[in-house]
């Protein structure tokens, strides 16, 4: 089977968004998420057709082209961020945008692979065994590392746990 030019661009159309806001879930820096996009999809469009033989969903390789290209970007270039000892005075609590930025926030503190862990289990709604496909590690890995990860946000939200999640 041959997939033709006609369907890779009906699939980045479809799914470019998505796409995109992984990236942003990854990396926490929507310029860095574009690239990792475009990226992401100028990889998929030079294996297109050999996809067709291989992988029978092609936004699951997608997904994994994209973690690859993000974990590549870190080990080319240094980190920006900067740690700091203190968060910084947090929003009104009642606002859902800020609610939403206080689990990014929290999100962005876990290591790489733990937060892809997170993202792809509950933010994807991906099973252990898809997750554990896709970063190429056993599930025992997933079921390990998602415990941990989620105790770590727990952690890292302390009060803001509540406004959250009720």
């Amino acid at each position: 089977m041959v997939r033709t030019e006609a369907e890779f661009i009906a699939f980045a159309e479809a799914n470019v968004t998505r796409l995109r806001q992984t990236a942003y879930l990854m990396c926490r820096d929507w310029h860095l998420a574009q690239d990792l996009t475009q990226g992401t999809l100028t990889k998929m469009y030079v294996v297109w057709n050999r996809l067709a033989r291989q992988s029978a969903d092609p936004f699951s390789y997608a997904r994994k082209v994209l973690l690859n290209t993000l974990l590549d970007h870190k080990r080319l270039r240094s980190s920006g961020e900067l740690t700091v000892d203190q968060l910084p005075d947090r929003p009104d609590p009642s606002d859902p945008t800020a609610e939403r930025l206080t689990l990014l926030n929290a999100l962005a503190l876990l290591p790489k692979r733990d937060r892809a862990i997170v993202l792809l289990r509950y933010w994807e709604d991906q099973s252990v065994e898809q997750t554990a496909e896709i970063l190429g590690v056993s599930t025992a890995v997933v079921k390990s590392q998602s415990m941990r990860a989620l105790a770590v946000l727990r952690t890292h939200l302390g009060a803001d746990r509540e406004a959250l999640f009720g």
